[in-house]
């Protein structure tokens, strides 16, 4: 469309040139004078109109009688600016009146006409293409009205629907498996984790959520505004995996990790030797934890417990504190050894895992990687977790560490950084934490 008026307003200004010799014939001079000063002078009256179509919106997917009034009176309001500031500018300057409006009125003739044609092709070659296939998710009284509104666009089709009250049931991902549709139109979805969750699903699917403004979930997701089926909708998209900003921090994760490893192989050597005065077995710790996409990596720590605790821990497992089960957390933990006490109160117990950062396997700050154990009692939307790369520290551990008892709070925790992630927001909790380890609160 944008083509199209800039190519209208060209036809418009030889037009009118063409127009004015059969009743006002110009001077040849003047004539030479306005081409030479064509190309400064149209680009600036271009761009001015095309401004004023984006500011007034008429660049939407709408084909309204008045969008096509609002732009022939734009082009008017273009036109008096133009002729108040000629005149200030140069008052000597002799604008014959005949092919100034000959001018104005072939633009807005050329346009509305352009317009017309324009949108008409589009509308057949919408027609032609095939239709986006659409699942909607809305409240039991608004589906009929959302699912007509949608099927009378020409390229949008309806292949299947959900309450949006039943929207945590797994009927609902199974229906759109089944119905396999490119883009989910969601309207009122509960609550905030399953907004995150259903976002998350349908990106490894390969499926377009968008949420229609009314949806409380657009408050704390950040998403491209679009016009849909001539709906106002909000494009969710990923925050994570994209633009210079995540770039820079995996790079920053591997020069800080680099750094950190250099400065730390001293302690290395030192709480090796107390590993191994303090009780038999190896200095390191290694076990499988599910990371990025659910990879399952080998994560590195010191080793804090006796040999035999994967053995102890089902005799300890009725002491569970977690309320939920999904992780194991006991306050006075009969495993842990006397430095490895130390170790946990201080973190240094984690500072192995540098060397997961630099092989790529975790990041300095994200969501804690958990055993295999805790993974396998997740919940469907727990997974949204693992849509990122796990890091040592995150707003989960600055934000109670070992007293937060319930691990449906602590992946909110996980799922509010993963939407609202940021260099800062890294660099906060890096800070936070840092403050939190000096002080040793909520580590066992």
């Amino acid at each position: 469309m944008v083509t199209s008026d800039i190519l209208a307003i060209s036809a418009a200004w030889k037009l009118a040139q063409f127009l004015n010799q059969f009743y006002s014939p110009l001077p040849a001079s003047f004539v030479w004078w306005i081409w030479l000063g064509f190309p400064s002078v149209f680009w600036l009256f271009v761009i001015s109109t095309l401004a004023l179509f984006a500011y007034y919106r008429l660049y939407s997917h709408t084909n309204a009688a008045k969008d096509y009034a609002k732009a022939a009176q734009l082009i008017s309001y273009v036109y008096l600016a133009s002729l108040v500031i000629s005149y200030f500018y140069d008052p000597s300057l002799d604008l014959p009146r005949s092919l100034f409006f000959s001018a104005w009125f072939s633009s807005i003739f050329t346009v509305i006409t352009a317009r017309l044609v324009t949108n008409r092709l589009l509308h057949q070659l919408a027609a032609k293409r095939k239709p986006t296939t659409v699942f909607l998710i809305a409240p039991a009284c608004r589906l009929p009205a959302l699912s007509q509104l949608v099927s009378q666009q020409p390229h949008y089709r309806v292949v299947g629907a959900a309450i949006a009250a039943s929207a945590h049931s797994a009927t609902v991902f199974q229906s759109i498996l089944r119905h396999q549709p490119e883009e989910v139109l969601a309207e009122s979805i509960p609550d905030a984790e399953l907004a995150s969750s259903l976002f998350w699903r349908l990106r490894g699917m390969g499926i377009v959520l968008r949420l229609l403004p009314s949806s409380r979930e657009m408050i704390y997701r950040r998403g491209v505004p679009e016009i849909f089926a001539s709906l106002p909708t909000l494009r969710i998209e990923a925050s994570f995996f994209r633009g210079f900003d995540y770039r820079l921090k995996r790079w920053l994760d591997f020069l800080l990790a680099a750094v950190v490893t250099l400065i730390a192989i001293p302690f290395f050597f030192v709480i090796a030797i107390a590993i191994k005065l303090s009780s038999p077995g190896p200095v390191f710790f290694r076990q499988q934890r599910t990371g990025l996409h659910g990879k399952v990596f080998q994560v590195w720590k010191f080793r804090t417990m006796v040999v035999n605790a994967p053995e102890l821990q089902a005799k300890l497992e009725q002491k569970n504190e977690n309320i939920d089960g999904v992780m194991f957390k006991i306050t006075s933990d009969p495993r842990v050894t006397s430095i490895g006490k130390f170790l946990r109160r201080t973190s240094l117990d984690e500072l192995p895992q540098l060397f997961n950062v630099l092989l790529g396997q975790m990041s300095l700050v994200g969501p804690r990687p958990l055993p295999l154990r805790d993974t396998s009692l997740f919940d469907s939307w727990h997974h949204v977790r693992h849509q990122v790369l796990p890091g040592i520290t995150g707003l989960w551990q600055i934000s109670g560490r070992s007293t937060i008892k319930s691990f449906d709070d602590a992946v909110r925790l996980d799922l509010h950084y993963i939407d609202n992630w940021s260099l800062n927001l890294d660099l906060d909790i890096l800070l936070e934490t840092i403050k939190i380890v000096c002080s040793g609160k909520g580590a066992y």
